[in-house]
């Protein structure tokens, strides 16, 4: 893997891509620790502090965005309106005729869908941003900090409108910075600017739990959590790369006098066919009561009790319960909008494939159905234990583990994005017939 950095820096073109990449990360982690104007930067420090970092019910959003939200930055939204919108699309895609459309007519309709993405990201943004400012001066943002309701001395119309512009112009300059990155560096750059905020907080997470180390001393805790963190990431590259590929067969086409197809090939279906996206529609779907009852005035009522003492902890076995089906769920919904059997069915219908032993048609897509759905179930279930992974870390280490940088969500992201950016290094250098990465 070294000897692939060699070569790949030895490679001028290779090496600008890398070089590009490596100052946009920079200059995006810069941006990152830039605070919104009108912020008592002393206070929040202050209220982090006090908070241990933890993000509460922010924690998510605060993950994606490096550690910027809750320190109330230009770059505080992150990249996560591009996520939401990006997901928005997609499933629109479904239920839209105009958009599944679009997303037929190849890399024309592509790039209209792209902009529509900007579009929403945009309005997100402005939505999120205002959320936030409004959060942090009712001083729920911080809810046992003492000063929290001092982090922001002026609320006046003006200054929010202020803080707010300049949280979505953050917000459209990290869309521009990905989007760079995608066109002329390496990777893809949402993803790999998700990658650098994740991995920004690995270091300050990891020398807290040396800090405050309470069982096995400080250099004990941090050595287990160093051997979980390794046992998760080998058990995450294993299933990420696992995968069922059902053989297809081309049959022979006569066209004059040349024959045309007769090759075999095949349909490799993930474990993971969905990727992360079930663990944030879960996480995101869980916070919507608790944040009704942060906002709620009436908080004393029996509803709000009881959301309160179920829904907002971690640790509680109803939680945990909810947490992993919806998980379970969201694999499923996600895979079932993301993979249409009986479009790929009609496709290799269409060029002459068919699976050995199974005649084209309906019953090409009864089947890939079937093995989907088989397929998707160790899927799901592996997704909902890795999700739980900080939970329990948490409940070990008796609560000095808030920040436990091995969190399901983070190396599922991690691990995704490292393959698949090493990949794409790796086909650049084979195209130049220099050794690879992984041999």
């Amino acid at each position: 893997m070294l000897t692939g950095f060699a070569q790949a820096f030895k490679t001028p073109d290779l090496r600008k891509k890398l070089l590009f990449t490596l100052g946009i990360l920079a200059l995006y982690r810069f941006g990152a620790h830039i605070p919104v104007p009108g912020i008592d930067y002393h206070n929040v420090n202050t209220c982090i502090k006090e908070a241990g970092g933890n993000g509460g019910l922010f924690g998510i959003v605060n993950l994606f965005s490096g550690g910027a939200l809750l320190q109330l930055t230009i770059f505080a939204l992150g990249i996560v309106p591009y996520i939401t919108a990006s997901i928005i699309l997609q499933l629109l895609t479904v239920v839209i005729p105009r958009l599944e459309a679009l997303k037929k007519e190849g890399q024309a309709g592509q790039t209209k869908i792209t902009q529509y993405t900007r579009y929403l990201t945009l309005a997100l943004a402005v939505l999120q941003g205002t959320g936030l400012i409004a959060t942090a001066q009712s001083g729920t943002l911080f809810r046992t900090c003492t000063v929290s309701g001092q982090i922001i001395p002026d609320t006046s119309i003006f200054r929010t409108a202020i803080m707010v512009i300049s949280m979505t112009a953050g917000t459209v300059l990290v869309m521009w910075l990905g989007e760079l990155i995608t066109d002329r560096g390496i990777g893809n750059g949402m993803s790999i600017l998700m990658f650098t905020s994740i991995a920004a907080g690995f270091p300050s997470a990891l020398w807290g739990i040396k800090k405050s180390g309470k069982i096995v001393g400080g250099w004990g805790e941090f050595a287990i959590v160093i051997a979980v963190g390794l046992v998760m990431v080998c058990l995450v590259v294993f299933v990420e790369q696992a995968q069922r590929r059902i053989p297809v067969q081309y049959a022979k086409r006569m066209i004059g006098r040349r024959s045309y197809g007769g090759t075999a090939t095949y349909i490799p279906v993930k474990v993971n066919q969905a990727g992360v996206i079930p663990v944030i529609f879960a996480s995101s779907l869980l916070y919507v009561p608790a944040l009704v009852v942060q906002f709620s005035r009436n908080s004393t009522s029996g509803w709000a009790q009881w959301i309160s003492t179920n829904l907002t902890k971690g640790d509680h076995p109803i939680y945990l319960t909810l947490y992993f089906l919806l998980i379970v769920f969201f694999a499923f919904f996600y895979v079932s909008i993301s993979f249409n059997p009986a479009e790929v069915a009609d496709n290799m219908n269409k060029y002459g494939g068919f699976i050995p032993g199974i005649r084209a048609g309906r019953p090409t897509a009864e089947y890939l159905s079937y093995v989907l759905n088989r397929i998707t179930w160790p899927g799901s279930l592996y997704l909902g234990l890795i999700a739980l992974v900080p939970t329990v870390a948490i409940a070990f280490f008796q609560g000095s583990a808030n920040n436990f940088p091995f969190g399901g969500t983070s190396i599922l992201i991690i691990v995704g994005v490292g393959l698949e950016t090493v990949k794409q290094i790796e086909s650049q250098l084979q195209q130049r017939s220099y050794e690879g990465f992984l041999r």
